[in-house]
């Protein structure tokens, strides 16, 4: 969350699987920002394999509001790859899917800083709360089944995500994100994963005097 000009941050976040999130945004005005992610997915389901690279770029507008709260609304687009090996239980591959990802979404991003703290083993680690909706229109495209060409899909996401920031020291926040993405067309091969869950870093490479 941006809350003034010149302000600039990344992360890092990964999960118990083989996942990988980078994020970075910069404010190039008191209300005006810019935010750009890459995402690259590994994951195993039985005997099948499924590999997803994505990346995402955005502007938007934010506002900080009293008692350090901040809201911002982001217009974005994003594209990528996607993979994914069948295989039986001899691990002989039986099919294959590939294809390309396009997205167009919106999203609201609030925030909160909470006025306590969580005090933990005689440390005070400061708290940071809020909630990110997105609705996304996503197409796979190219799509190919063993190398034929196949027709493609498109739906509609809806992604209600909550997130936890604490304080661990200087710029290092540790960050935890959860929440469901919902589809709303019954495809065979574009549809909604069952839940989020993510652990990362966040690191304020630089923040004003008053910070959030």
């Amino acid at each position: 969350m941006l809350t003034h000009k010149g302000e600039f941050y990344g992360a890092i976040s990964t999960n118990q699987h083989t996942n990988f999130a980078l994020q970075g945004a910069y404010a190039f005005t008191d209300k005006l920002a810019a935010a750009g992610t890459f995402s690259s997915l590994h994951r195993r389901k039985g005997n099948n394999t499924e590999d997803i690279d994505f990346a995402e770029l955005s502007l938007g507008h934010f506002t900080r509001l009293p008692d350090k709260r901040v809201l911002e609304v982001y217009l974005g687009a994003g594209g990528g790859h996607t993979s994914r090996i069948e295989r039986n239980d001899e691990q002989l591959t039986t099919r294959t899917l590939d294809g390309s990802l396009r997205k167009y979404f919106a999203q609201v991003n609030y925030a909160r800083k909470k006025q306590k703290t969580l005090h933990l083993l005689g440390h005070d680690f400061p708290l940071t709360y809020g909630a990110a909706l997105r609705l996304s229109y996503m197409e796979l495209n190219n799509f190919r089944i063993n190398g034929q060409l196949a027709p493609g899909e498109s739906n509609v996401f809806f992604e209600p995500i909550t997130f936890t920031r604490t304080k661990l020291v200087g710029p290092v926040q540790l960050q935890l994100i959860s929440g469901q993405i919902l589809g709303f067309k019954r495809n065979e091969y574009l549809k909604a994963a069952n839940s989020v869950f993510q652990v990362g870093l966040v690191i304020n490479l630089w923040e004003g005097a008053e910070g959030f």
